[in-house]
């Protein structure tokens, strides 16, 4: 650890000098070559955590973007801002702070990656990383990559070490800056470790995002979304659909489909292209799902689906709907990281949107509506980081992610992610006297 905390350390003082151009040869090649290389890695990450073949080759694919996106974008998001003072001239300019250091999830193992990566050494930057350590193989795949597409030693760097080193890292002086996506008790110790150091930190810590459906929505539409937004990495995302609000009209026919549409996915191998479910990422986190469950029906909620683990060979769970899940029950502001669903019936858009709200988290949240202008009316009603409209596509490198409450803080893509470890500098030019 310490050697390659000061390899990054030394590596920073000549990258934090490349220009622009140099940079991108190298990230823009590192996007290629994740292209070029999709079909391994996708089959590295359904290996190691169980991600259904075809998503596993979308993330690669959507990593490959997302470093491409920074090397043709970054200097003009980092370009000098001119200011107009009242007298004189003055600009803002961005520079690099230094190593950051990033402790990434093992839901999305190259697309966590690529957005802290495309940015952060497009901005000057230089990383170390500790990544989730069920996915060890993904990570030297991705620095791999990087070494292959010609960084320089020190530039991206894996470290294999406890949460309890990580700790230690933090608080190192040649750390200038943590990003971290994870758990909210993991956010709350980095945060807190970062704070101590008055170092800048960013936090993605999951949600419990709302999937709001109105009376007058397109049922058909509602419905795709509603199976995608949960089951999509055997829901084991932080921005997912968690928690549908049904207004009351139309919660019936709503509720009858989706329940249907679940019960019709089939479960096999994630290496097959015909598994519709796949397994969760450990058996330990089909245990902790299936406890969660259990404590939710204990308190008043319903089981309408599923609930049990399936009887066959793996980590496999059956997709779950709860419903009458009450305030006063634990599950009313829990996060459940799998293929599980909260229904909620409202009267009322007014109802919907207050339900939405009552959630420690705020990550996410989406609305259907046949009308474009009420969308819009309640996705601003909506305390949360991210509103989607008829859709839960975030799936799009110029869409800055992230959250508020405890969904953390910061973002990530977009020309807001370069921007979140960056020196802005004001300098400023005057011809006068000094005040009186």
């Amino acid at each position: 650890m310490e050697t390659k905390l000061d390899k990054a350390a030394q590596c920073f003082a000549t990258w934090k000098t490349t220009s622009f151009a140099e940079r991108a040869k190298i990230i823009a090649k590192a996007g290629e070559l994740l292209h070029a290389r999709v079909n391994d890695l996708a089959h590295t990450m359904t290996l190691e955590m169980g991600k259904r073949i075809a998503e596993a080759r979308g993330e690669v694919e959507f990593s490959g973007n997302i470093m491409a996106y920074y090397a043709k974008n970054a200097e003009t998001f980092l370009a000098d801002v001119e200011l107009n003072p009242e007298m004189g001239e003055g600009h803002l300019e961005s520079s690099p702070i230094g190593v950051i250091f990033c402790v990434e999830p093992w839901n999305f193992p190259f697309y966590q990656l690529a957005r802290v990566a495309g940015p952060q050494l497009m901005a000057g930057n230089v990383l170390v990383v500790k990544h989730a350590g069920i996915v060890p193989q993904c990570a030297l795949a991705f620095e791999q990559i990087l070494t292959d597409a010609g960084a320089p030693e020190g530039l991206y760097t894996n470290l294999m070490i406890s949460h309890k080193q990580s700790d230690r890292v933090v608080a190192d002086p040649r750390i200038k800056g943590v990003a971290l996506t994870g758990s909210v008790a993991a956010g709350r110790s980095i945060a807190a470790a970062a704070g101590q150091a008055l170092k800048p930190s960013s936090m993605e810590l999951g949600g419990a995002d709302a999937f709001i459906v109105l009376e007058d929505a397109d049922m058909e539409l509602a419905l795709k979304w509603a199976v995608w937004g949960r089951m999509y990495n055997n829901g084991q995302t932080c921005c997912a659909a968690k928690r549908f609000i049904i207004v009351e009209e139309v919660a019936d026919q709503f509720v009858a489909s989706f329940k249907a549409a679940l019960a019709a996915l089939q479960a096999g191998d994630p290496l097959d292209a015909q598994t519709t479910l796949g397994p969760l990422s450990t058996e330990q986190a089909l245990i902790d799902l299936l406890e969660k469950v259990d404590m939710a029906t204990k308190h008043g909620a319903k089981l309408a689906l599923g609930g049990k683990r399936l009887d066959r060979a793996g980590s496999y769970m059956q997709p779950t709907i709860l419903t009458d899940v009450t305030p006063d029950n634990p599950a009313f502001r829990e996060e459940f990281f799998g293929p599980v669903a909260m229904i909620f019936r409202v009267k009322d858009e007014a109802a919907a949107i207050a339900l939405a709200n009552d959630s420690d988290f705020g990550l996410g949240g989406s609305v259907f509506t046949r009308d474009p202008e009420r969308g819009k009316r309640v996705a601003s009603a909506v305390d949360t980081g991210m509103m989607f409209i008829n859709n839960i596509n975030w799936l799009d490198a110029d869409l800055p992610f992230g959250g508020i409450k405890n969904s953390g803080y910061g973002r990530e893509l977009g020309a807001m992610g370069i921007q979140q470890f960056v020196n802005k500098k004001l300098v400023r030019f005057i011809k006068a006297n000094p005040p009186a």
